[in-house]
């Protein structure tokens, strides 16, 4: 796929660095074109640390006009003029996992750290993918460290190469720990980004990078991503562009001008939401509604709660407000922690040439020890792959009834089963 850059106009401004939540526990050509600047329209951010169950305001059900339109599923993966994107939710990497990478690397032989075996379970179904995104929650550091984790990541960046190795093309950046290493923290980031092959935005390294939209062309689609995070944990960047703050007026104008330079698709991702809280607090709510109302973003995803949160459609827009973690150590205070979902939406054209989800399939997850890897919960998997039989039912009944609590199954939203799929063995 190729990257294309389009210079929007605009760029973030600061915002109050952190919310009130628990502690966080946790490749080709570009080119620029010129676009429209930002639209003055009035922002609908709110609180991060507020509860989108506090009131009325915030019910995403509260206006009967609201209520999710039904988009009937489609069986398989493969389709003539369809396109398909996975998105997945953090990777939180501890230091846990790089004593397992570590470990793995004595038994494959690759290099000092090998985290391919930690992700190796994911690539089955990101093969599926057109297009598969990655969250990167934290800075990287050199490949022989030094490497800190909480509360001021800079990690292993050979968590990158395995992230590419099992087939993810693109990641965003922009978190509450982006500049936990500082500036040099984010181009060293950006430059292991690059040297794996991996699209990527929401970080920058100058500021002609920062007033950019990062178009992906493929086969089908042109797609734009535009991501942002609600806050740096107290943290001042060097300069107000370094990272994409939380702005619905701004993230708008960047789809509009993404738009005007030929995206046919046009994702938005959210770093936001209160940790390990299953139900989005009002800024994600909000803001989510915010860029559905717009018409500009065809679906709108989040991470960062470290939990499962629910899947709505909300006025035909297909909002996923929290994916949890990818990988991440286990907590010893929060079952959720370990858990996470990964979401395959497919995007068909229909004879006037525009785009929209018409299937959204999603696979809940779960991070366990001994050794560390990522194993998929898929509907018919037998019992005990994962964990004991007991805690992988306990783990898939809480992310049913999360993801599904706005409506999703009625909406058309099903788990995510690569068995019913032909073209696989």
């Amino acid at each position: 796929m190729a990257g294309v850059l389009l210079l929007a106009g605009c760029s973030s401004t600061p915002q109050d660095a952190d919310g009130a939540t628990p502690p966080d526990t946790g490749r080709s050509t570009s080119s620029t074109i010129s676009g429209p600047a930002a639209d003055p329209g009035a922002s609908t951010t709110s609180d991060p640390g507020a509860s989108a169950t506090s009131g009325p305001a915030s019910d995403p059900h509260s206006d009967p006009s609201r209520e999710p339109s039904a988009v009937p599923p489609q069986a398989g993966s493969a389709c003539d003029g369809c396109l398909s994107i996975v998105v997945a939710g953090d990777l939180l990497v501890h230091p846990q996992l790089w004593d397992q990478a570590a470990a793995d690397a004595v038994v494959t032989g690759k290099g000092a750290l090998d985290f391919e075996p930690l992700l190796a379970g994911q690539r089955p179904y990101l093969a599926t993918a057109d297009l598969a995104i990655c969250h990167l929650e934290t800075p990287v550091a050199g490949p022989d460290g030094p490497f800190s984790g909480y509360p001021q990541f800079n990690v292993p960046p050979q968590i990158l190469v395995a992230a590419a190795d099992v087939g993810y093309d693109a990641c965003t950046t922009a978190s509450n720990h982006s500049i936990d290493a500082g500036t040099e923290g984010v181009l060293r980031t950006l430059a292991a980004l690059d040297a794996a092959g991996l699209e990527h935005t929401g970080s920058y390294a100058t500021a002609e990078d920062a007033a950019t939209v990062l178009i992906l062309d493929e086969p089908e689609a042109r797609v734009a991503v535009i991501g942002a995070t609600y806050g740096l944990n107290g943290l001042v960047p060097d300069e107000p562009w370094r990272v994409d703050l939380i702005d619905p007026q701004v993230m708008i104008a960047k789809a509009r001008t993404a738009r005007a330079a030929g995206a046919d698709v046009v994702l938005g991702a959210l770093h936001a939401g209160d940790e390990y809280v299953p139900t989005p607090n009002v800024q994600q709510v909000r803001t989510a509604h915010a860029l559905a109302d717009s018409g500009e973003f065809d679906l709108v995803y989040g991470h960062h709660a470290h939990t499962v949160q629910p899947i709505e459609n909300y006025r035909g827009t297909w909002i996923l407000y929290g994916l949890g973690n990818a990988v991440t150590e286990l907590s010893p205070g929060y079952d959720v922690n370990n858990e996470g979902i990964m979401v395959r939406a497919r995007f068909s054209r229909d004879d006037a040439g525009a785009w929209s989800v018409s299937e959204v399939l999603w696979l809940p997850s779960l991070i366990e020890r001994s050794p560390y890897r990522w194993c998929a919960l898929a509907p018919g998997r037998p019992a005990g792959e994962c964990s004991s039989p007991e805690r992988e039912a306990a783990s898939r009944e809480r992310t049913r009834s999360v993801v599904e609590s706005l409506n999703a199954r009625d909406a058309g939203a099903r788990p995510w089963d690569l068995a019913e799929e032909a073209h696989l063995p």
